[in-house]
């Protein structure tokens, strides 16, 4: 066997020699969506080295010992729309700061939708793209060192807009329908950094090594499995499920479905991880309340599950098919293997619209 040593050593002269312009074992960020790879545009590019800073950034803030102190210093104001549970933490006031600024120096937006922000922000007259995103899911596990991420979509600008008044043309840019995204993708920040992306022509992944700052391709075209073994969601709703839903688990959970397996609970209440399990193992990862957004949560990541070869869907219909009407609004969102979802599809009542006990 290897010694740990000598792995390092062969580690680091492909390195070497990637560096040197050998990339044919590596492969960065950049250099993949470059004229050297998927050649996506000059402006798509550009966008793309932008949105990367910013989430290397968030990464760094994240991983802090001091990012429970960033907002009692900061003097950031905490007060949104919505519940108390979903009101934003202090971090997600920052993350979406430091990525309004990178869209903003980019010179390639004209519209930024967040879920930090009641309202799109129009950015730039001439910016080519749209960019719709949640800054930091899960922000609420940081502090037990669970895995949050940020989720993207970037859309052309309608420039048939361009016309009308500002806040008009900014929300009719951010409600375009998920089958138009030009790209989508989400950042893992847990035990790797990992920027998993997809320009309209599969779904890749890359990992950020620490030691050049850049994202390494490391999971070129991601195909999810068919057929998982691995369900996601808070069973703790059991009792306020619909009947069709709490069929589903019942009978996946004893191998009696069409996959005669039993299948297994895997749940960490981080949409962004939940999602990155689900698309490498296959299963489905899944929220059957009307509580995920569909304009920047459940878009990119169908998109990114469609790319991959999966489905995503609001239990009756493809998400990438549904017009959204409002910025916030919200759906059930089951994400994964293509074959797992026609099954829980296939037993009609898996929405659950009664939420007794919980806030939405």
């Amino acid at each position: 066997m290897a010694s740990f040593s000598g792995f390092i050593a062969e580690a680091h002269k492909e390195m070497t020699a990637a560096s040197a312009g050998d990339t044919k074992g590596f492969s960065t960020l950049m250099e993949y969506v470059g004229k050297g790879g998927l050649d996506v545009g000059d402006d798509l590019v550009v966008l793309l080295y932008h949105i990367q800073y910013a989430c290397k950034r968030i990464a760094a803030l994240v991983a802090s010992p001091f990012n429970s102190a960033i907002g009692k210093h900061s003097g950031l104001a905490t007060v949104a729309s919505g519940s108390e549970r979903d009101k934003p933490k202090p971090l997600d006031i920052v993350a979406n700061e430091i990525i309004l600024s990178s869209l903003r120096n980019s010179g390639k937006v004209s519209v930024m939708a967040s879920e930090e922000d009641d309202a799109p922000v129009w950015i730039n007259d001439d910016g080519p793209f749209v960019v719709v995103l949640d800054p930091l899911d899960g922000s609420r596990n940081i502090d037990a060192s669970i895995p949050t991420g940020t989720i993207f979509g970037i859309y052309k600008r309608l420039v048939e807009l361009d016309h009308l008044p500002v806040d008009e043309k900014a929300s009719l840019n951010s409600l375009q329908s998920g089958a138009k995204l030009v790209a989508s993708g989400y950042v893992l920040y847990s035990s790797a950094t990992i920027l998993c992306a997809s320009f309209g022509s599969g779904t890749h992944a890359f990992t950020l090594d620490h030691s050049t700052g850049d994202f390494i391709l490391t999971h070129p075209s991601v195909t999810i499995p068919p057929r998982g073994q691995i369900y996601s969601v808070n069973d703790a709703r059991y009792f306020d499920w619909p009947e069709g839903l709490r069929q589903y688990i019942d009978t996946v959970r004893q191998g009696k479905g069409q996959y005669p397996k039993k299948y297994s609970a895997r749940y960490i209440c981080s949409l962004v991880a939940d999602f990155h399990r689900t698309l490498l193992y296959g299963g489905i990862a899944m929220n059957p309340r009307d509580h995920l957004r569909l304009v920047y949560e459940a878009n990119p990541l169908s998109f990114l599950a469609e790319q991959a070869g999966g489905k995503g869907s609001d239990g009756k219909s493809r998400i990438l098919s549904i017009q959204p009407v409002k910025l916030h609004q919200r759906l059930p969102l089951f994400l994964g293997s293509s074959e797992d979802i026609d099954e829980l599809e296939s037993y009609g009542d898996i929405q659950q619209k009664v939420n007794p006990g919980y806030e939405v």
